[in-house]
């Protein structure tokens, strides 16, 4: 029987459950008895990681983050691994791969500093994301970001796929911003799918967590024997607040993607009107440029097939000048001024408060749970108390 996602997110570890508990426990021990029989005993040399379901040491397994894996495989579509945080899963892709050069554009400047880590210590060469298919190699990785931090706007996986597979390449998709329910990247060719799970995966602004999935047996094995040495293995407790979180992923990410589009279209009108009524002059006079993957209008035939449930909750304000990006969020009450994203709670950041890189104009929104209207409303006052200044 073939499960909804949001059915398979309630029940997917069922087959780990051993007492009569409904909500699963919390289980911190880091080291586990092995079997009292001596007969019962296993050299290590004759463990095999992959298929043993004893636990031995936090490092390797605990029942918290095996649980937590163990409902994110299907949500995921593949195999994965749980990891400290997104970008201890990314480190620990680039690691496992070992790639001579990595195609990459604009995204998360923290994915960029991990890169430039890598660099340092292999000598990876840095190409461009619209770099010639000719310039890689066997081995090779495309990383994609989509869609795209801190813009909210989407690439074709499908596109990079092929780009990725004509040349024996590996294309890597951050997926962090179109998490289950609004994307599916396997779908379209990806090959390796990471997740900073302190997002969407976890949505309460709460824990950190990094997630590596692929259905490639062996590249599972090698990342899971390397983890172990990199120690790089989520917390317990993190693992417990994750299994909580996934129990909700299908209803918050479907909502605030769906607030999020209500928002930026609303925004991207009244911008674009020629109507003189006192919102779109607010917005008019505030607002140069509004970035999500639903304004993509050209794009739309692939988009709306890779991205079918909704367009991400994440987009992006570019304020007329840099004062105003700089003071807007403090005339806003239900958006807090703060950076990260994904929780249930609205955010908006003046991203020039945490990344060097970006047009100090710019305002990443995260849109939560709340109701739109509200958002909309606290959006008019903002700006309303912006203008009067």
């Amino acid at each position: 029987m073939e499960l909804d996602q949001s059915t398979q997110a309630m029940h997917a570890d069922d087959i780990l459950n051993t007492t009569s508990d409904v909500a699963p426990a919390l289980h911190v021990s880091t080291t586990f008895r092995y079997a009292d029989d001596p007969k019962d005993l296993v050299p290590v040399a004759d463990v095999n990681i992959d298929t043993t379901e004893a636990h031995i040491y936090s490092r390797l397994t605990a029942p918290t983050s095996t649980r937590l894996e163990t409902i994110l495989t299907p949500l995921l579509k593949a195999p994965c691994l749980t990891y400290a945080s997104g970008l201890a899963a990314l480190h620990a892709a680039y690691v496992y791969l070992n790639p001579r050069r990595v195609s990459i554009g604009d995204g998360y400047h923290g994915s960029h500093g991990v890169l430039d880590i890598q660099r340092k210590l292999c000598g990876t060469r840095v190409l461009p994301l619209d770099c010639a298919a000719s310039e890689l190699q066997q081995g090779d990785v495309i990383h994609l970001e989509t869609p795209l931090n801190p813009t909210g706007e989407a690439y074709d996986i499908r596109k990079y796929a092929r780009k990725a597979h004509s040349r024996d390449a590996i294309l890597l998709v951050d997926a962090t911003f179109g998490p289950p329910g609004l994307q599916d990247p396997f779908e379209w060719g990806a090959d390796i799918v990471m997740h900073s799970g302190t997002k969407y995966l976890g949505g309460h602004s709460d824990m950190l967590c990094g997630v590596l999935a692929t259905n490639k047996k062996e590249w599972l094995a090698g990342l899971k024997e390397e983890r172990t040495y990199l120690g790089s293995v989520m917390g317990s407790m993190e693992g417990w607040l994750g299994i909580r979180s996934l129990r909700t992923l299908d209803l918050r990410v479907k909502r605030q993607s769906e607030n999020a589009s209500k928002l930026v279209q609303w925004l991207h009108v009244c911008k674009n009107t020629d109507s003189e009524d006192e919102e779109a002059v607010l917005i008019k006079s505030v607002v140069e440029r509004i970035h999500h993957a639903s304004l993509q209008h050209k794009e739309m035939p692939w988009l709306k097939q890779q991205m079918p449930n909704g367009f991400g909750p994440v987009f992006a304000i570019l304020a007329k000048d840099e004062g105003m990006a700089r003071r807007l969020p403090s005339f806003l009450t239900l958006f807090h001024h703060a950076t990260s994203l994904g929780g249930v709670e609205s955010l908006i950041e003046w991203r020039s408060m945490s990344d060097r890189t970006v047009d100090p104009r710019l305002l990443r929104v995260s849109v939560g749970v709340e109701d739109w209207e509200d958002l909309k409303a606290d959006l008019v006052r903002g700006f309303t108390g912006l203008l009067k200044g």
